[in-house]
This record gives structure tokens, C-alpha cells and sequence, in this order.
């Protein structure tokens, strides 16, 4: 059982920046493929970045050279660097654990609002 706590959101002008935290604890934290997503009121909840154990990302076109996914497996912690943010940005953002045999583990979500 892996749990997962994020932390690092709130209000921010267009432009700015803010980072993620999320803090693993339970299973096996360096093994895990780790994502974050997000959600805005009233859309599907979206992809935005992928780390894998190998330490390879993927992103979003959305958000390509603007966020950066990283991860410190010493601190059981994945963080989202985002740079030059922007009224769409808003949304709940939530970390995703994903183990080597497929079982996802979610965390509660935390809130990025982006005023213009």
C-alpha cells in the first residue's frame, strides 16, 4: 500500500511559478512510475507529467518547456516544478503512484488557481 500527500499549491499571478510536492510512503518508492495529473472544474482529469524509476519524463504538449517532473528517492518525494503559469493552469493537481505490477495509488490533490 503506498500513500501519497501533496502539497505546494495555492494562488499565483500568470507568470509565476510554483512547485509540488509529493511525499511517498508504503511500497517500494525508487521502483515506482511516478505522474502528475490534473483536473479543472468540470474536465476529465488530464495527464500532465510522467517519471519513471529510470528517471526518464514525459509531458504534456501543453506544458512542455514550462514544468519540469523530478524526483528524489532518497526523500521517498516527486516534485512539479511550474515556470510561466497561466490562467489555464488552474486545476486540482493530484500525484499518481503507479508499481511495477500496475497498481495506482492516488493522492488527495491540491489546488493551483493562476489569476490573470
Amino acid at each position: 500500500q503506498v500513500q501519497l500527500v501533496e502539497s505546494g499549491g495555492g494562488l499565483v499571478q500568470a507568470g509565476g511559478s510554483l512547485r509540488l510536492s509529493c511525499a511517498a510512503s508504503g511500497g517500494i518508492f525508487r521502483i515506482n512510475t511516478m505522474r502528475w495529473y490534473h483536473q479543472a472544474p468540470g474536465k476529465q482529469r488530464e495527464l500532465v507529467a510522467t517519471i519513471t524509476s529510470t528517471g526518464s519524463t514525459n509531458y504534456a504538449d501543453s506544458v512542455k518547456g514550462r514544468f519540469t517532473i523530478s524526483r528524489d528517492n532518497a526523500k521517498n518525494t516527486v516534485y512539479l516544478q511550474m515556470n510561466s503559469l497561466k490562467p489555464e493552469d488552474t486545476a486540482v493537481y493530484y500525484c499518481n503512484a503507479q508499481t511495477p505490477n500496475r497498481n495506482n495509488y492516488w493522492g488527495q490533490g491540491t489546488q493551483v488557481t493562476v489569476s490573470s
